[in-house]
């Protein structure tokens, strides 16, 4: 269900002032006779000549400005170490709960083992994240027994939910593999065990993409097959998910600069704008900003924004910077989502008048990205990100990160 309040002209012109965007006040401009198609991503594809490690959203460095920062009792970083360390992902008590097969079907449903893995995997990162934080090494050995634990396990993931729950895993499991394998020195004797199963469990699932799906669905995907492919040193792998990443991307958030339609995401059967408007979820008039799921809900919108960052972040970690390249097609996707969420009157020609809100903590990375290191005003970015810190997690695959990207410089 949406739900949401209409907004008349004044209405308008406050959401128009707040977001900077040059909106429409009524029908939607001429669409141009060749319709939009992305640029050929390819010669930006290719993996760094030695990868980068610990390499996985986060790098040495910034787990280090993270430490320093926690260990000094600096806010809000301290506030947020807290909030993980006191989370049921935070215990040392945690029990791992490993399925051979977890089944998922839409929204979960059946939910056989889906919760169980989505949130052990943020377990296994939290533990780590403590561990390089308080070098306590009870927490990297538990990070290690959930690690083993589903390694030991799992075969396989079914139903139709299959690819998206290998992305939300798929995506968590290498940054708790990461900060184990390359910073805690009191071994590990199944991290070869652990690597197999990224490699012929999730990998699979997700190195394809899903070009017909919903937008969130693949930029998860390639979340996951970047992260799993940096932790396996896999050169091929990591270009494939780069090429599919750098072609969604420009399908799923819009700027002006596109023409009057968005880009048609690259590999699918939609090539009709009919069909267009119905995968933007009847939206016909395209602003900076919007993005393919706005008109669904700002849910699963902030899972394409979050690992959309995720996967600049690990790229610029890797030695190649994104940031500069998707900029304005960042910061107009988190101003416009922003300015919503905090409460702006929806005009009539933006999802009917009706937004389903609910962002997430999917903000943080890209705040920080954008405003810390590239000096970008993003001025309702940063009341959202600031108003909601510490940020946890929503229980899939964002977590804690407050705790490891607030205004780090690195």
């Amino acid at each position: 269900m949406r739900f949401g309040l209409p907004a008349g002209l004044g209405a308008l012109a406050l959401v128009l002032a707040v977001t900077l965007v040059p909106a429409p006040t009524s029908a939607a401009p001429a669409m141009p006779s060749t319709p939009a198609t992305p640029a050929t991503p390819t010669a930006q594809a290719a993996a760094p000549a030695a990868f980068a490690h610990p390499g996985v959203l986060n790098s040495r460095a910034q787990l280090d400005f993270v430490r320093t920062q926690v260990q000094a009792g600096r806010q809000p970083w301290k506030a947020a170490y807290d909030q993980m360390l006191a989370s049921k992902y935070g215990s040392l008590s945690r029990t791992p709960k490993p399925r051979e097969v977890v089944e998922c079907g839409s929204y979960s449903n059946p939910n056989v083992g889906c919760s169980d893995e989505r949130e052990d995997a943020i377990a296994a990162y939290s533990q780590a994240l403590a561990w390089y934080i308080t070098r306590d090494s009870r927490h990297a050995k538990k990070s290690i027994e959930l690690m083993d634990a589903w390694s030991a396990k799992i075969k396989d993931h079914t139903n139709s939910n299959a690819p998206l729950q290998s992305g939300w895993a798929g995506s968590t499991w290498p940054r708790a593999a990461e900060i184990i394998k390359h910073t805690y020195t009191g071994g590990w004797p199944n991290q070869g065990r652990f690597a197999t199963m990224l490699r012929d469990v999730y990998l699979p699932e997700v190195i394809n993409g899903r070009p017909n799906s919903n937008g969130n669905w693949e930029l998860i995907m390639m979340d996951a097959a970047v992260g799993i492919t940096v932790h396996l040193d896999d050169r091929a792998g990591y270009d494939k998910a780069m090429g599919i990443y750098l072609g969604r991307v420009p399908a799923y958030f819009y700027l002006a600069s596109d023409g009057a339609q968005p880009a048609y995401p690259p590999r699918s059967s939609i090539d009709t704008r009919g069909e267009l408007i119905d995968y933007w979820h009847g939206q016909s008039t395209f602003v900076d900003g919007l993005a393919q799921e706005t008109c669904r809900d700002f849910g699963h919108t902030g899972m394409g924004i979050a690992a959309a960052l995720h996967v600049a972040e690990t790229s610029r970690i890797q030695g190649r910077d994104l940031y500069p390249q998707f900029k304005d097609r960042l910061r107009h996707a988190l101003g416009f989502h922003a300015t919503y969420e905090l409460g702006a009157p929806v005009p009539s020609w933006l999802c009917g008048g009706s937004l389903t809100k609910g962002l997430g903590p999917a903000t943080e990375v890209g705040y920080n990205a954008l405003h810390t290191r590239l000096g970008v005003t993003m001025e309702n970015t940063r009341r959202l990100t600031e108003g909601r810190r510490p940020a946890g997690t929503e229980n899939h695959f964002e977590a804690w990160e407050t705790l490891t990207h607030a205004e780090n410089p690195n």
